[in-house]
């Protein structure tokens, strides 16, 4: 068995006009779609990003993957590497924290492979990342400060929440409609006051939900430790309060709140710095980035080792990635916290079968072979065009940010 063709394909996602520390999310999300065909006609399917580095990457290492036997993963990784020989930069100049493309790529393709191996084998991938020691994975809901709709458009379906009393009543669509059993909430976005209000109505109007709010390194170290103070005991988790190891390393040993992380702990060999200086207590793997599934299976042993917890980042993304984020979760013993996800904002998809359906906040853990998702043809194409017509190729929220508000300036910390 090789790999006789790779297509793939960018879309762009309608999103909502959700506010983080560097500005708001423009009307798209883009990702890009990978099918994996073999000379025997088995596909596998990946998702990634859709920024113009990470498809550059991906399209300059495709050619050079035909004839790949997708159980080589070692060979995949050589291959992406002799691609890409200046490692291709970072994925996204725009974002808060850096991507090498070079691991981007790799783990762009490995789940496909990975689709392959478990479909040859007429197996899930969760038993290919040593077997399901789960039957359901819990999500949490992600909350988001958010205008009332895009430039020119007219208000979306949830409304402008800018206001304490406004998130509490998000937070109570997401657990009617969704089931949530946690909520997070992105914060870095309003005063810190504002947010700490935020969280405290939270706690009231949901007493029994774990409390996590990420405001990506938008506050100072005196902030976040004045922030941690108010909400000691509220929250279970603080994530990225600050930017930086050192700055992590200061707010950690000054305040009782466990620190997670998906910004200053994204490679392997950043884990020996953050344990010596005991800068963060949970790691937010991805496998977007971490180097594909199974290697966020190997991260999660080595936060074993270390007396770590670990968790699960999200981006914007598709049922694709959210297939493969649940087959990893399932098959991950030490994941004690509901894994983030973009997934209820998206509100489409390019899978057979409609939308996932989450109940009690969770999904099932497929059994079908490999990632257990096919693609709906139509819908591709559908958001296919929809990238065409778009007019991004990047994600920029600060520009955008400033069409709301031309005085805008990007500080990260901004509180």
């Amino acid at each position: 068995m090789k790999v006789a063709d790779i297509r793939l394909t960018p879309v762009a996602i309608p999103d909502k006009p959700l506010l983080n520390c560097k500005g708001v999310h423009q009307p798209y999300a883009l990702r890009t779609i990978i099918e994996m065909t073999c000379d025997d006609g088995t596909v596998g399917l990946g998702e990634s990003y859709g920024s113009i580095k990470a498809l550059t990457g991906l399209r300059e290492a495709a050619s050079s993957l035909i004839g790949l036997d997708p159980f080589h993963l070692h060979d995949l990784k050589a291959r992406v590497l002799r691609a890409l020989p200046n490692g291709g930069g970072i994925n996204a100049k725009t974002a808060v924290a850096d991507h090498k493309v070079t691991d981007v790529v790799f783990s762009a393709f490995e789940i496909p492979c990975m689709d392959i191996q478990a479909k040859t084998l007429g197996r899930p991938v969760s038993d290919l990342l040593g077997g399901a020691v789960r039957g359901r994975v819990p999500f949490s809901a992600y909350l988001f400060f958010k205008f009332a709709g895009h430039i020119g458009q007219k208000p979306d379906e949830w409304g402008e929440v800018m206001t304490p009393d406004a998130m509490v009543g998000q937070a109570r669509r997401f657990v009617e409609q969704y089931g949530f059993q946690s909520l997070k909430l992105k914060g870095g976005v309003l005063a810190p006051d504002v947010e700490i209000e935020t969280m405290l109505k939270l706690r009231e109007a949901f007493p029994h939900h774990p409390l996590r709010i990420d405001p990506n390194g938008g506050w100072t170290v005196k902030t976040a430790l004045y922030i941690a103070k108010k909400l000691d005991g509220v929250i279970e988790y603080l994530e990225d309060p600050v930017l930086g190891m050192e700055a992590m390393a200061q707010v950690a040993h000054e305040c009782g709140i466990p620190l997670a992380t998906n910004m200053i702990v994204l490679e392997f060999g950043q884990i020996a710095e953050a344990v010596r200086k005991d800068a963060v207590k949970i790691i937010l793997s991805d496998h977007h980035y971490w180097g594909g599934l199974r290697a966020s299976t190997h991260l999660a042993k080595l936060c074993a080792v270390f007396g770590l917890q670990v968790s699960m980042h999200s981006n914007s993304h598709l049922g694709i990635t959210l297939a493969a984020m649940t087959h990893l979760a399932a098959a991950t013993p030490n994941l004690h916290y509901a894994c983030d996800t973009h997934y209820p904002w998206t509100n489409t998809d390019i899978i057979e079968g409609g939308l996932f359906q989450f109940e009690d906040g969770a999904l099932a853990v497929c059994d079908k072979p490999g990632l257990g998702v096919s693609i709906d043809q139509a819908k591709l194409k559908e958001l296919a065009a929809l990238y065409e017509s778009a007019g991004m190729n990047d994600r920029n929220d600060t520009l955008y940010m400033q069409q709301f508000d031309p005085a805008y300036e990007r500080r990260v910390p901004r509180w």
